[in-house]
């Protein structure tokens, strides 16, 4: 059952009009939830940046919080799902009187869907991901601000595409001037030296899940910093790994043909990762 808006559809039934502004251009914000053992996680702050995301685009009528937790809860509850559960929650412009880029021909508010599936993480957290640099950019603020959560991500998917064709998991993206943003679907972080390194968030979302690595590794007495970091230094990385709501935190084996070379011995990713569980019921709303 899909919660498409203000209805509970069975799936094969959801569905938006062909008037509605993700149809006509992408006109959507997004966020990606995840459910642990009956909890929705970090699910204010995913909503924070939801509703942030949809007033910078100057949406109309924005649902306020309570009614999209009303929503989602309604959803798992349909689905009896409460563990192991991904949420695709999509808020669009909503349903244009005719086509057209205007937004002043939205004039029936914001369209909510509430899209939950069982899934498992997207990638495997033990064996790590193979990757490789797309020379499709991520976009820096002077042309779409990527801390707009929206749903245009063609620049993201053409470079999954080279991924796949790569026989790859994932693809490194870089910002306007050559550094590391982030991969195509998560966030990057390195570790050299016993320190914690990840891009400035200048061309890649501010992630719910990179913000509380970042917390998590200061509260364990890790150095954390952001800089503007080249391949080169991924390549020459004591560990890299991936931080995102789907996947939690993911090893990044190579880049490039580069096996990453653990020159330390000291690993920091598996202190992070234990510290992130244990927080994890914390941050957990009840269903």
């Amino acid at each position: 059952m899909v919660h498409v808006g203000g209805e509970l559809l069975h799936r094969d039934e959801a569905k938006v009009s062909v008037f509605d502004s993700a149809v006509q251009g992408g006109d959507a914000v997004w966020e990606g939830l995840r459910v642990y053992n009956g909890g929705l996680f970090c699910l204010d702050r995913h909503l924070d940046r939801l509703i942030h995301s949809a007033r910078t685009l100057a949406f109309e009528n924005i649902p306020d919080p309570a009614a999209i937790k009303t929503a989602i809860k309604e959803t798992l509850k349909a689905n009896g799902m409460t563990d192991e559960t991904h949420i695709r929650l999509t808020l669009t412009r909503g349903e244009k009187v005719t086509s057209g880029m205007d937004p002043r021909l939205n004039q029936k508010g914001c369209t909510l869907i509430v899209l939950a599936e069982w899934k498992p993480l997207v990638y495997d957290n033990k064996a790590g991901i193979r990757v490789i640099t797309s020379h499709i950019r991520r976009n820096s603020p002077e042309f779409l601000d990527s801390k707009i959560h929206h749903a245009n991500l063609l620049n993201n998917i053409l470079a999954k595409i080279q991924a796949n064709i790569a026989g790859v998991d994932a693809a490194v993206m870089l910002d306007d001037r050559g550094f590391v943003a982030e991969l195509n679907d998560v966030n990057l972080f390195m570790a050299k030296g016993g320190e914690l390194f990840t891009p400035f968030a200048n061309a890649c979302l501010h992630g719910i899940t990179r913000g509380l690595v970042m917390e998590i590794a200061s509260s364990l007495g890790m150095k954390v910093t952001e800089k503007n970091l080249s391949l080169t230094e991924f390549y020459a990385a004591d560990e890299v790994f991936t931080s995102g709501t789907m996947g939690e935190m993911t090893p990044v084996r190579e880049i490039d043909g580069r096996k990453i070379i653990n020159e330390a011995h000291e690993e920091l990713l598996p202190r992070i990762a234990e510290a992130f569980r244990r927080r994890v019921p914390e941050l957990c709303e009840a269903i």
